[in-house]
């Protein structure tokens, strides 16, 4: 969607990736007006605040580490984070905690969260399986740490799924 609403204002695209594009010229305030109004139409928003980039970058890579799995886990995420944004962790998560009001590590706790969330609606995997899958040491880590945040066990979350299907039906 972004790479056409960029076409339609004859914007050429030198790389576009999750949650960020690189122009190949500079663009007019005029072309960032019309850019900011035509994306919002569509749910995205243009960030051009370098402060909020970087928070951008933050959680696009949170995103992209839980949702495409490019966080083996094994290394800790504040090396992930300096190393593919080229920041000091220290700066990243001052940063972060600042614009988002939370910090890096919470905000990434929620994300993978919602996935176990997804996963568990899917029930094509073990709880077992998930835990590897999101890089939790166990499925007992996995299971106290979805009971601390949304006051259920993941069993407890499946049984409330299944009985609002049955209640749907």
């Amino acid at each position: 969607m972004v790479s056409q609403v960029l076409a339609d204002y004859n914007i050429p695209i030198a790389q576009i990736s999750l949650g960020q594009v690189i122009l190949q010229k500079e663009i007019t305030k005029q072309q960032i007006k019309g850019l900011k109004k035509r994306l919002e139409q569509f749910g995205y928003e243009l960030i051009d605040d370098k402060r909020a980039k970087v928070t951008a970058g933050v959680k696009s890579l949170l995103s992209e580490a839980v949702e495409m799995e490019s966080f083996d886990g094994q290394t800790k995420m504040s090396e992930f984070l300096s190393k593919k944004l080229s920041y000091e962790y220290h700066y990243l998560s001052n940063l972060f905690s600042e614009i988002e009001g939370t910090t890096i590590e919470k905000y990434f706790i929620l994300l993978k969260i919602e996935k176990i969330k997804e996963l568990i609606e899917y029930g094509d995997l073990s709880l077992s399986a998930i835990s590897n899958r999101l890089g939790y040491s166990s499925p007992a880590h996995l299971a106290h740490q979805f009971k601390k945040v949304t006051g259920m066990t993941p069993t407890h979350f499946k049984i409330h799924l299944i009985s609002n299907k049955k209640i749907k039906s």
